[in-house]
């Protein structure tokens, strides 16, 4: 019996040691960048892992020496819009592709997670002639355009909820919309959270097409507006204002996550019909 105990508290040792080293890796970047933000001078290539002096200067030269309010409200519209459109757009295509029967309906499901597939390069021209067809070059409307991947993730999650609500619902007379907002969002919610915080971060933290579509500095996000600051070569770099940007853009998706976290759970479906 002692021998069980001793192996029992041996593996949740090893378990508690290799979760709190992913937790270590996982933080200790952010850690880090937070400590060298407080640094100025020569102390930013000094190595330390404890706090040794506190000055916030490389922050308020992040805002004062750059358009970089601007440029966060240009990412908040931009992560807002691409939130909603993906949402909209991904659970209407979401419904029909995984509750509705018709032809083609697996063709065109593969190609969507195709097109997902592809890196942002493979099609970075194409984008490119359709945003300047259309006249939305250095604009922030040509940066809100709805990601694919939102369809594919909701419609594995639609195809899980089950049938027996929606002919209850159908045989109760409720409507395609009725049913849609009162019975099949509620229940898909953690996946409408879920998909919507992922394509926020995938919005907020989207590089190359902001570089390519954007040419001004008031109409450019957080990250261009990041990999823009600095001089001429690395070590003219202000390594302590590039921190301190990158706390500043990184902290918001921090608290968007612990604030919804608790919705993002699985299994809310279960027990909804009983045999």
């Amino acid at each position: 019996m002692n021998g069980l105990k001793l192996k029992r508290l041996f593996r949740r040792t090893i378990m508690m040691a290799l979760a709190l080293l992913a937790v270590l890796y996982c933080v200790f970047p952010f850690y880090y960048a937070v400590l060298t933000s407080l640094k100025s001078g020569t102390a930013l290539f000094e190595v330390t892992y404890w706090p040794t002096s506190f000055s916030l200067a490389n922050y308020r030269a992040v805002f004062t020496e750059q358009p970089f309010g601007r440029n966060i409200l240009n990412s908040v519209v931009v992560s807002t819009v691409v939130v909603f459109l993906s949402l909209a757009v991904g659970l209407l295509a979401a419904y029909a592709l995984g509750r509705v029967r018709f032809l083609g309906r697996r063709p065109m499901l593969l190609s969507i997670l195709a097109t997902s597939m592809f890196p942002q390069v493979a099609v970075l021209s194409g984008m490119f002639e359709l945003v300047r067809f259309f006249g939305l070059y250095n604009q922030l409307s040509s940066l809100c355009l709805t990601m694919p991947f939102t369809i594919w993730v909701l419609t594995t999650f639609m195809r899980e909820l089950p049938m027996e609500l929606e002919e209850a619902a159908r045989l109760d007379g409720a409507g395609l919309w009725l049913m849609l907002r009162r019975i099949l969002l509620p229940l898909a919610m953690p996946a409408v959270v879920t998909t919507g915080l992922l394509a926020l971060i995938m919005a907020w933290n989207e590089f190359l097409f902001a570089l390519t579509f954007t040419v001004t500095n008031d109409r450019r996000t957080v990250p261009v507006a990041i990999a823009m600051l600095g001089g001429a070569s690395e070590h003219e770099l202000p390594w302590g204002n590039i921190m301190a940007a990158s706390v500043v853009v990184t902290v918001p998706l921090i608290v968007l996550v612990l604030i919804f976290q608790g919705r993002i759970v699985s299994g809310l479906t279960q027990g909804a019909v009983k045999g």
